[in-house]
């Protein structure tokens, strides 16, 4: 089973219940409530269907509910295996191609609509959803909140990391499980927020009400006269060969599966996209034991913070920057990914191909706002709001603010007389800002007295280790006034208390002292299951992943508050300021094949997954019929699938691009008005007749 029994941040001995299914006619074990999917791949399995086209093999994409790659028959019935959940006894078997419904002839005898009411629904249950809806609920009105997983939190139940920003205004040092937790209480603590969970928004409609598919079991109508649409994103995809076998799939769903579900998905990865998300991810798999072969980016530079990509090189995780992928193959299943330098055009050049065996490759390139339902809002002329992701694409610290901004910008709408605190826009704004100048590394003299040291040096916005030094012997520089600025030790006396490195959300602070002669003692934080033990020597980097030496350790301590090791170690007195960080991955783990290994044919990337078009047969479409109209692409099945083109559509620009013709001639396609699909049973609600 591949499971996660052991990890340095999650409880992973939980209370599940055992449960026996059966894939393809084999009894396998899973827990009672897990998603199917998550159980399949627990047990090894990558293969969850078989397209129509090519006899094409489709695994999970997006772990989200919102594509069909998963899709399985369960029972008899096509499900997507992601949310549902698995049960003792199910019949579980790989859908190849289309699937046959079975036939059902029964009399409908209980049915009947459900109907709801409220004052304002909140779409999302994510960080903003939560914070808008606590603002609202302050305000007296009724709430409805809405989410399409099992528990509330949104992306924050995936991130086992530490935040950045303010201890005083965003939980910063805190991990994202724990964020999530004290706002779901909060929200628990209002009676006038109704909370549904396992719940997507089917539609909005022209007279001013919602249809909600609840526990993806029942169909209900809600009566409501404001909207918070807080849906969060949507990964963004790329073209190249080999994107749709089985293995490739966005960090987010790697995510949810491993830190959710605690499934240990993968045993190599590579990573496309070095902005946080990458970065994070990358963080993520090595915590749960899985090695990160290597991450690449088509810029020259690392996309995200600076202290997540030095932390992350510090493990040992190369960065391919100016790199692109060429492509992923294997039988039925990644089995190697090759990349490539580019030119100055982004073109990739063939000659510097480095292939290497792995079994996942990651897209992490960017994210796209979910949104659609806000543009139908407007469109029917709703009392709207939109927050978080759906909004702006920012970090999880600056959508609280957002909420809340957006909480009250609809009570403002609906007519109640309130004031926004103008702080919170402040706030918010420099919470979501782009990383700022990059400053030169100091010179640091190390003396026989503690002295912190920032591995540090790019404005991010982020403050916790002034706020946790109880002789506040750390400030911040004064060069921007606000959060921004870098950190820096004032030369004051520092008690070694450990609190600024165990709360550092970028692992980038140490403390080292003057012992003896040519030695010094450094004390650094680490976010792993030590695997190595007092008189040990343990390879130490520098900041930027060089290994300068290996030093001894001469003490382990674990800070419970922030759930890090503090590692002290002796080491040699001149790299003692250099030294930040522990090698966690062996070099011989992570080097190409000697050989690149490839099969580069670009046209044969599939652009639409869920029907499997070509960027080839789309391209000569384009050019042979003339297309201005992108609903002209359904023809060849383009945006026809499960995901209702929210995947492929984003690619569209640069697919009429490569046919010579501007995205600014061509007409949107419209969109399909349903978010989900759901069973005619369950929009009459056949199987329950009860009023919610």
């Amino acid at each position: 089973m591949n499971r996660i029994d052991r990890h340095p941040v999650l409880k992973t001995t939980q209370d599940r219940t055992k449960v026996f299914f059966s894939f393809n006619g084999e009894n396998l074990q899973g827990f009672e409530n897990e998603p199917v999917s998550s159980a399949l791949i627990a047990n090894g399995v990558k293969e969850f269907s078989v397209h129509q086209v090519g006899d094409a093999p489709q695994g999970i994409f997006c772990a989200n509910g919102q594509c069909s790659h998963c899709t399985l028959i369960i029972d008899g019935k096509p499900l997507k295996s992601c949310i549902t959940p698995l049960k003792e006894g199910m019949n579980i078997r790989t859908m190849i191609h289309l699937p046959e419904l079975p036939p059902d002839d029964r009399d409908l005898d209980k049915f009947g609509p459900l109907n709801l009411k409220c004052d304002v629904l909140v779409v999302g249950g994510g960080p903003s959803g939560l914070t808008s809806a606590i603002e609202l609920a302050r305000l007296g009105y009724e709430i409805i909140l809405v989410d399409d997983k099992d528990k509330l939190g949104g992306k924050l139940l995936l991130q086992t990391h530490k935040f950045f920003g303010s201890i005083e205004d965003c939980y910063a040092g805190k991990r994202g499980i724990e964020i999530a937790a004290l706002l779901e209480k909060e929200i628990r603590s209002f009676e006038n927020i109704k909370v549904y969970t396992n719940t997507s928004v089917a539609a909005l409609y022209k007279d001013k009400k919602a249809g909600l598919f609840i526990d993806y079991k029942n169909y209900a109508v809600v009566d409501f006269e404001g909207l918070v649409i807080s849906a969060g994103a949507r990964e963004k995809n790329l073209v190249f060969p080999g994107n749709d076998i089985p293995g490739v799939y966005g960090a987010g769903a790697f995510q949810t599966i491993v830190n959710r579900d605690l499934v240990k998905s993968s045993d190599r990865i590579f990573i496309v996209g070095s902005g946080n998300v990458g970065l994070i991810a990358a963080y993520h798999a090595l915590q749960a034991g899985i090695t990160v072969v290597g991450i690449a980016d088509i810029l020259d530079n690392v996309t995200g913070y600076k202290v997540h990509a030095d932390k992350i090189k510090r493990m040992g995780v190369p960065l391919y920057l100016r790199h692109t992928v060429l492509t992923a193959e294997g039988e039925g299943k990644v089995e190697r990914v090759t990349i490539a330098e580019v030119d100055e055009s982004f073109n990739p050049l063939l000659e510097t191909a480095k292939t290497f065996e792995v079994d996942t490759l990651l897209i992490a390139v960017g994210l796209s706002s979910i949104d659609e339902f806000y543009n139908t809002a407007v469109q029917f002329g709703y009392k709207a709001v939109k927050t978080g992701d759906a909004d702006e694409i920012a970090e999880a610290s600056s959508a609280m603010f957002g909420g809340r901004i957006a909480g009250i910008q609809l009570a403002k709408i609906l007519g109640r007389d309130v004031d926004i605190d103008e702080s919170w826009y402040a706030k918010a704004e420099i919470l979501k800002s782009r990383p700022g100048k990059t400053k030169n590394e100091p010179v640091i003299e190390i003396t026989d007295k503690y002295t912190p040291i920032m591995h540090c040096y790019q404005e991010i916005p982020c403050n916790p280790c002034i706020s946790v030094c109880p002789s506040g012997s750390i400030k911040l520089e004064e060069a921007l006034g606000n959060i921004m600025d870098l950190p820096y030790y004032t030369g004051e006396e520092c008690t070694k208390c450990g609190m600024c490195i165990a709360v550092c959300p970028g692992l980038a602070i140490s403390v080292a002292k003057k012992l003896y002669g040519e030695w010094a003692e450094v004390v650094l934080p680490h976010e792993f299951l030590p695997s190595f033990h007092e008189s040990e020597f343990v390879p130490l980097t520098d900041t930027e992943g060089n290994v300068l030496e290996k030093g001894e350790v001469v003490k382990i301590q674990f800070n419970k508050k922030y759930r890090t090791y503090l590692i002290t170690f002796k080491v040699l007195l001149e790299n003692a300021a250099k030294i930040a960080g522990i090698r966690i991955q062996d070099e011989d783990k992570i080097k190409p094949l000697p050989k690149p290994v490839f099969n580069y044919v670009p046209d044969n990337s599939i652009l639409c997954r869920c029907e499997r078009v070509s960027v080839g047969e789309i391209i000569n479409f384009i050019r042979e019929n003339d297309i201005k109209d992108a609903n002209q692409l359904k023809q060849i099945r383009v945006g026809m699938g499960a995901c209702g083109s929210r995947t492929c559509s984003i690619l569209l620009p640069r697919i009429f691009s490569a046919a010579g013709v501007s995205w600014y001639e061509v007409a949107a396609a419209t969109k399909r008005p349903l978010s989900i699909e759901i069973p005619m049973g369950a929009i009459i609600n056949e199987e329950s007749g009860e009023t919610l």
